[in-house]
């Protein structure tokens, strides 16, 4: 069980950096998706650093501060429920896919190291 924890959370890690740090640079993707979602481009930032936050605390949770990583992946959990209710709310159905698939590698983070 520990196995899949470590791999899903590094997944869940590595996923969370490259959206935070793509939200810096406010990558093309990036830019489109929040245009097509109706979030303002000034919210790029402040987005980027709580997905990078939630990155660094499943971090600090694998490296044994496990309240730090539980915290960190109930704020991801939320996050991309929040984000998936933007995508409904804008109509913008046909890239939901993606917050659900974050959403599902958070839950999955979340789920195992409440297990182990």
């Amino acid at each position: 069980m520990y196995t899949a924890y470590v791999i899903v959370t590094v997944v869940t890690i590595g996923l969370n950096t490259f959206e935070a740090l793509a939200a810096f640079v406010h990558a093309k993707f990036m830019l489109a998706n929040a245009e097509r979602v109706g979030v303002p481009r000034s919210w790029l930032i402040p987005l980027g650093l709580a997905k990078g936050a939630g990155a660094v605390g499943l971090l600090l949770g694998l490296l044994g501060v496990e309240p730090l990583g539980i915290a960190a992946a109930v704020g991801l959990v939320l996050f991309y429920i929040g984000a998936i209710i933007a995508h409904i709310r804008a109509r913008a159905l046909a890239s939901i896919p993606f917050p659900a698939f974050f959403l599902a590698t958070a839950i999955a983070s979340l789920a195992l190291l409440l297990l182990t």
